[in-house]
């Protein structure tokens, strides 16, 4: 698989509402559970589409993403004052050791399922923490999202992060995504 960022130019249909039908926001915000002291990240913000909807709801959001266009952007939309922007590709992220209560993805994984990704999520994701993952599956159909051989299934994820010290709390295949809930 080859590594692929969302064409930044294209970046408007980030803020499509539609994008909802695939994970809303109440359910994003149910395998999350946000608290008012929560150390967040997004991992692939893009243009902050859901990360606005968790602001509100905890200390600090990090938007991450690993490029600025992106960043510039979510910056011209207005960034909320509890959202912090990281430049960053998930490989190699700036935060201490166990310092993100939860971390979530969505439509991403693709673009940094690495062994060296999934080795900084476990550096940075405290014990007991969250990583949600909702993502475009490669037994879907294909009609949406990436091309079926840029993405990965269900099974890759849960062995992945498995093989990285997550345990699996929660693991569903839809008809074009996938959802996993893992705990470190």
């Amino acid at each position: 698989m080859g590594f692929h960022t969302f064409d930044s130019d294209r970046a408007h249909v980030l803020e499509d509402e539609a994008r909802y039908r695939y994970c809303s926001c109440e359910e994003l915000y149910a395998l999350v559970a946000p608290h008012e002291e929560m150390v967040l990240a997004d991992l692939g913000s893009g243009t902050g589409f859901f990360t606005d909807d968790f602001a509100p709801h905890v200390a600090t959001t990090y938007a991450v993403d690993v490029q600025e266009a992106m960043h510039a952007h979510y910056r011209e939309k207005g960034v909320p004052e509890s959202v912090e922007l990281v430049e960053a590709d998930v490989s190699a992220l700036p935060f201490a050791d166990d310092e993100l209560d939860a971390a979530f993805s969505t439509m991403t994984y693709h673009e940094f399922a690495s062994d060296e990704s999934l080795t900084e999520l476990a550096r940075v994701v405290r014990p007991g923490g969250r990583l949600v993952t909702v993502d475009w599956s490669a037994d879907g159909p294909g009609e949406e999202g990436p091309a079926p051989d840029e993405r990965y299934d269900l099974g890759h994820a849960v062995s992945s992060l498995a093989d990285h010290g997550f345990e699996i709390a929660r693991a569903e295949s839809r008809t074009e995504t996938f959802v996993c809930v893992a705990r470190r």
